[in-house]
C-alpha cells in the first residue's frame, strides 16, 4: 500500500506500545520518522522503511480553515 506520509498525519501500528495505544501522531517526514504516542505522548524515532511495513491504517490531519 502506497501511503502519503505528511506531518500531523495519524498512523495506526501492528504492534500497540505499552501503554496501549496504537495510534501515532507524525511530527517529522523522511528518511527517518519522529512519532509521538497518542496514548501517552512518548515519542520515538524510526527508519522509514519499518513505519511503512508496520503501518496498518492512516488518517489525514484535519484542514482548519
Amino acid at each position: 500500500m502506497g501511503y502519503e506520509y505528511e506531518v500531523g498525519d495519524i498512523v495506526k501500528l501492528k504492534k500497540q506500545h505499552p501503554c496501549g495505544s496504537q495510534e501515532w501522531e507524525l511530527l517529522r517526514v523522511g528518511a527517518d520518522f519522529r512519532l509521538k504516542c497518542m496514548g501517552c505522548g512518548h515519542q520515538v524515532m524510526l527508519p522509514r522503511r519499518q513505519v511503512e511495513k508496520s503501518t496498518r491504517d492512516l488518517r489525514k490531519k484535519e484542514e482548519n480553515g
